[in-house]
């Protein structure tokens, strides 16, 4: 067999085998500048923005927009799992690098609220397929991630008992939703700072009894 006929072989066996062909890192920086791009556009504009504008604020062309996403709802799905990775990977930073239970919680929570996921969560409503295996698997992955860092806050004293992993994100998800009315679209300056009166409340021990039962990721997803 010639090499010529043995490479044509190889790369067929590799699209039979469903392999994506791999992104030139021009291309690859060009994605992720769009998928940048359109997380921050959507968030000041929502989900319905210009594609025209993502292209313009990426610093690409239309063509170029269309060549890595067939459709809106394709690049929201991605942009949906870029914000569930870079949640996660805030996590697993926090936890991996800070020798203080509690000081990795406050550590996450702070960067994840950057990622703004109270404006995003709106997008998954919108004919997105929640069911997709990226998407449960970016989930799953936070999930995992968000209770490690509150498991060992809670096993270090600090954490009080009565917080679950649906409670933190229920509080993210509230301090970083837009508020209605155009004369509050400069709130994210308090962000920070009630995010650090919600963090004094978490700790224990408890000053108070919480109404209801914590929740769980599952009781969110029961209820969406």
């Amino acid at each position: 067999m010639t090499a010529v006929a043995s490479c044509a072989k190889t790369g067929q066996q590799g699209q039979q085998q469903g392999q994506p062909p791999r992104l030139r890192a021009d291309a690859l920086r060009n994605r992720e500048r769009i998928i940048a791009a359109a997380r921050e556009t959507m968030v000041e504009f929502g989900a319905e923005v210009s594609l025209d504008e993502i292209a313009r604020r990426a610093g690409v062309g239309n063509a170029t927009l269309y060549r890595h996403f067939a459709d809106r709802l394709e690049l929201i799905h991605h942009v949906t799992l870029s914000v569930m990775s870079r949640t996660a990977d805030a996590a697993e930073s926090a936890l991996a690098e800070e020798s203080d239970a509690f000081r990795a919680l406050r550590r996450f929570v702070h960067a994840a609220v950057e990622e703004r996921i109270g404006a995003l969560c709106p997008l998954l409503s919108d004919g997105i397929d929640r069911d997709h295996p990226d998407l449960l698997a970016a989930r799953e992955r936070l999930g995992a991630a968000v209770e490690a860092v509150m498991g060992a806050a809670r096993d270090s004293g600090q954490l009080r008992t009565d917080i679950a992993v649906g409670d933190l994100m229920v509080a993210l998800t509230q301090l970083t939703r837009p508020l209605p009315g155009s004369a509050c679209t400069d709130f994210e300056k308090f962000v920070h700072r009630h995010l650090q009166l919600f963090l004094d409340g978490l700790q224990a021990p408890a000053r108070s009894e919480l109404p209801g039962s914590a929740a769980t990721l599952e009781d969110l997803r029961r209820r969406s």
